[in-house]
Formats: C-alpha cells, structure tokens, sequence
C-alpha cells in the first residue's frame, strides 16, 4: 500500500528532533528505517538541502531550510511529487509558527511535540491523495522536481550496507582520523567573531614592530635580534589561533593552550619594549581567543538523539 508511515523535524546543526509523528508501526523494515533516520540526522549539515535515500521497500526524504530538516519515511512506490510536496506543506506550517530564535535556543528534544497535531493531520490528507485540493501546487512540486531533483544518498554512503561500517558513519561518531580534517565546527558567535578581528589586529602590531625592529638593527641601533624573533613567532601565533578558531584540526584544543603559552612567552621577553597596559591587551586577547576555540566545538560530537 502507497503511504506516509512518520514524519520529524530535526534542527540541521546537531540533530536535535523538535518534532515528530506518533506512529505504530513496527516491522523490521521500519526499524531499520528509524536507524537510518538517526545517522541522516548528524549528516544533515553536510548533505544537500532535498535528497532521497531508497531502503528497499521504504524510501526517506528529507528538505532543508533555515537551519530545520523536515524528514519523512513512505513506502518506496508513494509518488515523489506528493512527498516533497508534504514536506513543503510541513516546513511553511512550521516556519509560520515558529521564529529561528526558539529553533535555534531549544535545548530538549521534542520540545514543539505540539507541531505533531499539524503532522498528523497532513499525513492523513497525503495518504487519501483523492481528497487533495493543492493540484496547481502538485503541479508546481512536480516542474521543480524535474527541473531539481533530490540528490540521492547511497547506501554506501550512509556507511551501513550489509552491516559494513563506512567512513561515513565512522565520521558520524567523530573517530576517524582521516574524516577529522572534513569536521565542520558550530557556526561562529558573535564572540567568536570580536576574537578572530582582535587576534588579527595582534598579530598586526606584533608584525608592524617586528619591522621596526629589523629598521633599528640594520640602522646599528643596538636592537637586539632576539626581540625580532619574538614579535614575529607573536604574529605566527596569533594567525595560527585565527586559524584554529575557523578551522577542525586534531588536538585542536591541545595546540590552542600551547599557542596561548608561545603568547605569553614572547610577551614576557619583550618586557622592556611594551609597557604594562600593552602586556595586559596581548596576553588577555590571547586567553580569549584561545577560550572561544575551546568552546566553538566540531557539529560531529552531537548528541545521539534518539530520532
């Protein structure tokens, strides 16, 4: 039989299900299913925003927006059109309720299970397809499709075919050395932001000084080259705390402390060329940089929300 079995909404950063339908289904086909639904659920900020996975006998799709998915699970001969355009008729109802800022603070699962009454109520519309009155938007979903497919999720890449474990699920659980250096971060804050702008300005002055000091030395001045060896490794570290700050590496927080320490240290030898007030703004702007890349954690070490 042609059918919606369940549908959820997942926010897209971490995988936090905002929203379900309460199903009863509970063949094995259907379960496997739900696992999938877990594993899409941490991959959906790295996927395009409408695909489709085939199941065998289930088929999942998925339409993303605004940072909220809207994933659905039917059997594989209910129509596409009728899917997505279920999916679309979701993601409007649910916008139009619900404003970014509660999406994007929610802490608990399932905190707008309300949403569900609307979920089911359209499901049950969908699945008596005789009973639509939307053929002029079928017929739009229907142009958009041909005209933009769903991108389709192969089994291989969702890393669970015939129970072998790809790298794809070995980069769901953050475990994998090679898949560490593709890890997406959180989206930046507004404090990120201040600490990336005053890490650069940092690194600037130590450089502007650094090439004071090279003038003074070729002008026989008495500079010692040491102090330019300490204002340029002060410039290294600062660009490389920017680049921690943006970007996944392994030991990332480990380096972020030792390059905090290499700040503190180049600070302290250049005692006698900066004055208290000076040693303050560089080592305190070090500490919060090396803070926010503390906190700006990778979006693969999400929770495993049961979906």
């Amino acid at each position: 039989m042609s059918m919606i079995i369940s549908a959820s909404v997942i926010r897209v950063r971490d995988g936090l299900p905002l929203s379900a339908s309460t199903d009863n289904e509970q063949g094995t086909g259907v379960q496997e299913c739900r696992k999938y639904f877990k594993m899409l659920s941490r991959k959906l900020a790295q996927l395009p925003d409408r695909c489709t996975l085939k199941t065998g006998h289930y088929n999942i799709n998925f339409i993303s927006s605004l940072g909220v998915s809207y994933m659905m699970l039917c059997t594989e001969s209910y129509p596409n059109v009728l899917a997505f355009s279920f999916l679309d008729e979701l993601q409007k109802e649910f916008i139009t309720t619900y404003n970014m800022m509660k999406t994007n603070t929610a802490v608990r699962p399932y905190c707008f299970i309300e949403f569900d009454n609307f979920i089911q109520r359209t499901k049950q519309r969908y699945n008596n397809p005789r009973s639509l009155s939307t053929k002029i938007n079928l017929s739009d979903m229907q142009t958009e499709i041909k005209l933009r497919p769903p991108y389709q999720i192969s089994m291989y890449e969702l890393g669970s075919a015939n129970g072998v474990t790809s790298a794809f699920s070995v980069d769901c659980k953050g475990a994998g050395k090679i898949s560490s250096a593709h890890q997406r971060l959180e989206p930046a804050t507004l404090s990120g932001i201040v600490a990336f702008i005053l890490s650069l300005l940092c690194g600037a002055l130590n450089l502007i000084r650094g090439f004071h000091a090279i003038e003074s030395l070729l002008q026989s001045d008495g500079e010692d080259f040491n102090y330019i060896i300490a204002f340029f490794l002060g410039t290294a570290a600062c660009l490389y705390q920017c680049y921690l700050l943006v970007y996944y590496t392994g030991w990332r927080n480990v380096k972020s402390f030792l390059t905090l320490g290499l700040i503190c240290l180049c600070n302290m030898y250049l005692y006698e060329l900066r004055n208290l007030w000076q040693l303050f703004f560089h080592v305190t702007v070090g500490a919060f940089v090396t803070l926010q890349i503390w906190l700006r954690q990778a979006q693969g070490k999400a929770p495993d929300y049961d979906v």
